[in-house]
C-alpha cells in the first residue's frame, strides 16, 4: 500500500482491510478443505479464525459504504475508529500467524498431506505481507495525515508533497505506537464479533479480535458516534452480520450463507465432457439474465478430466467455492440495486458499483476460464484465429511468449486476457489486477488466464511460471476459435 493518497487515504485503507480479511477468511478455509483430516482442535481454531475474518470483513465493508457515499468532510473521531480497525487487522494477522505456525509443528495431518505445509508456509507469508506493510500505518494516525491533505484539496501539491509523510519517517516508527496505548484492556467484546479462536496459542497473546472491544456491547464494530446510540451501523445491514447475511441485502431479500461455510462436494454423477458445438447446431437463445438471476455454470468435464496440469482438489475449490462467491455476490448486488431504484435511495451506489464490476468481472471471465479449457487441448491454434495470431503478432510463439509473459507479471491476483478489438479491429493481450481493474474497454475477451493464486497454488505453490507452462497443455483452441469467429464480426468505426 502506498502511504500517502490525499484525502482518500481512509477509503483505500478501508479497502485494503477488506480485500485482506476476504483473503486470510478464504485461505482458513481452503486449509481446512486440503488437510480434510485436520484434527477437531485446529479444525475449530481455524473455523473461528473464519468468522473473525468475515466480521471483520464487513466492519470495513460497511464503513468503505459509509464513507464513499458521504459528503461531509472526515472528522477526528471517524478517523480515530478507522484506525483502531486497522491496529485490530494487524493484530489479528499476527496472531493468525502464530496459530498457523503452531498448527504447522504439531498437526500430524498437515505433516502427512503433501501440499499442506506449503501451503501453510504460503499463508503465513501472505499475511506477514499485509502486517509489514500496514503495520507501519499505525503510527500515523489519520487525523495527522488528513492534515496534510489540505495543500492538496486546495490545488497545491507541490506543499502537500512536502508536508507528507514519507516511507522513511514511518518505517522508523514501526511498533512505536504499542497495542496496549491505542486499545482499553479489559473491554467487552461485541457479542456479534464472534469468539476469537481459542487455544494455548492464543491464551499466551490475548485475544486476536480484543481491540474491537471498543464498541458497545449492543453496536456494530466501529459505529460511528452518534449513530450507534440509535443502535444502527454506517451501512445499517452491517449489524445483520451475526447472522450471515449480506451487508447490502435489500430489505425483504433472503440472504444465501457465506461461501465459505461450505466444504466442496462432487457431484453425484460427474459431468459429462461437452465440446464446443458448431454455432448451427444450437437452438436459439431468447433467454435473458435477469437481475439476481446469474447462475453458476457446471464444468463442461470432470473435476480431474484437467490432470496432471491442474489438480483435482485445486479445480473443486476454484470452481463451487470461489466461483460461486462471485456469482452470488452479482445476485446480492444486482438485487441491491433494484431496490435502491425502487425507492430512489442511492446513497449507496458508489459502493454497489464497485462489488457490481469486481463480481460481475470474477463470475464472466471465470465463465470463459472454463471453457477454454478441456482435456483434449493443448496443441496450436488453426485456421483463421492462427492467421489472426500471426498477423498481429507475428508468429504463434510470439504470442505465447508475450502471453505468458503478461500471466507472469500481473502484480498480485488477475488474469492475462487475449482479446479482440472490434476499434483496431485486431488482437491484443491485456492484464487485470483483480478482476477489472488496469484493464481496457471496447474489446471482446477470447482467452483468459486466471493467475490468482487460489488457481494453482495447490500444485505449484508459488512457481506461477510452471502453472502458466503447464496451462498451455489444456488450452482448447476450438474454443478460443469460435468466441474469435463471433467477435470479429463485430466492427466498429477505426479511430
Amino acid at each position: 500500500m502506498l502511504l500517502i493518497y490525499g484525502p482518500y487515504m481512509p477509503i483505500r485503507i478501508l479497502e485494503a482491510i477488506q480485500d485482506w480479511k476476504n483473503q486470510e477468511k478464504e485461505h482458513a478455509v481452503l486449509i481446512r478443505s486440503v488437510v480434510p483430516e485436520l484434527e477437531p482442535s485446529f479444525h475449530q481454531v481455524l473455523t473461528e479464525w473464519e468468522h473473525v475474518f468475515a466480521k471483520t470483513e464487513e466492519t470495513a465493508r460497511g464503513w468503505l459504504h459509509n464513507c464513499i457515499s458521504s459528503d461531509r468532510r472526515w472528522d477526528n473521531s471517524l478517523l480515530t475508529q478507522i484506525d483502531q480497525l486497522l491496529g485490530a487487522s494487524v493484530h489479528q494477522s499476527e496472531h493468525f500467524i502464530q496459530q498457523l505456525e503452531h498448527i504447522k509443528q504439531y498437526s500430524q495431518a498437515v505433516r502427512h498431506t503433501s501440499a499442506a505445509p506449503f501451503l501453510c508456509a504460503h499463508v503465513v507469508r501472505e499475511s506477514y505481507v499485509f502486517v509489514s506493510v500496514t503495520k507501519s500505518l499505525t503510527s500515523t494516525p489519520l487525523a495527522e495525515a488528513q492534515a496534510n491533505a489540505a495543500a492538496y484539496e486546495q490545488g497545491h501539491p507541490a506543499a502537500y508533497a512536502s508536508a507528507a509523510v514519507r516511507p522513511n519517517d514511518v518505517t522508523a516508527a514501526i511498533g512505536s505506537r504499542p497495542l496496549s496505548q491505542t486499545f482499553a484492556a479489559g473491554e467487552a467484546i461485541p457479542p456479534q464479533s464472534g469468539r476469537p479462536p481459542s487455544s494455548t496459542a492464543t491464551s499466551q497473546h490475548g485475544s486476536p479480535y480484543a481491540p474491537l472491544a471498543a464498541a458497545s456491547q449492543h453496536d456494530p464494530p466501529y459505529a460511528p458516534q452518534g449513530v450507534a446510540s440509535q443502535h444502527s451501523s454506517p451501512y445499517a445491514p452491517l449489524a445483520a452480520a451475526s447472522q450471515h447475511g449480506s451487508p447490502y441485502a435489500p430489505q425483504g431479500t433472503a440472504n444465501a450463507p457465506p461461501m465459505a461455510a461450505a466444504e466442496p462436494q462432487a457431484p453425484a454423477v460427474e459431468p459429462q465432457l461437452r465440446q464446443a458445438a458448431p454455432e448451427e447446431a444450437r437452438p436459439a437463445d431468447n433467454v435473458y439474465v435477469p437481475p439476481g438471476g446469474h447462475r453458476l455454470p457446471p464444468l463442461p468435464y470432470p473435476y480431474n478430466a484437467l490432470e496432471p496440469y491442474i489438480d483435482t482438489k485445486t479445480m473443486q475449490i476454484h470452481h463451487d467455492i470461489h466461483h460461486k462467491a462471485y456469482v452470488d455476490d452479482l445476485n446480492k448486488t444486482e438485487l441491491a440495486l433494484v431496490e435502491a431504484r425502487r425507492t430512489g435511495n442511492f446513497d449507496q451506489i458508489k459502493a454497489l458499483e464497485r462489488d457490481l464490476a469486481f463480481n460481475g468481472a470474477g463470475h464472466y471471465l471465470h465463465t470463459i476460464f472454463w471453457d477454454v479449457m478441456n482435456p483434449k487441448g493443448g496443441g496450436e491454434p488453426q485456421g483463421d484465429l492462427r492467421r489472426q495470431i500471426e498477423q498481429d503478432f507475428g508468429s504463434y510463439q510470439a504470442f505465447k511468449q508475450q502471453f505468458s509473459k503478461a500471466a507472469e507479471k500481473v502484480e498480485g491476483g488477475g488474469w492475462a486476457i487475449l482479446v479482440w478489438s472490434p476499434r483496431s479491429r485486431r488482437l491484443e493481450i491485456l492484464q487485470a489486477e483483480k478482476h477489472q481493474n488496469l484493464s481496457q474497454w471496447d474489446v471482446i475477451p477470447l482467452l483468459v488466464l486466471d493467475v490468482w493464486e487460489h488457481a494453482y497454488y495447490l500444485k505449484h505453490q508459488n512457481k506461477r511460471a510452471d502453472y502458466i507452462k503447464d496451462w498451455w497443455n489444456v488450452v482448447y483452441w476450438p474454443a478460443v476459435n469460435e468466441r474469435y469467429l463471433k467477435a470479429r464480426q463485430l466492427k466498429w468505426a477505426p479511430f
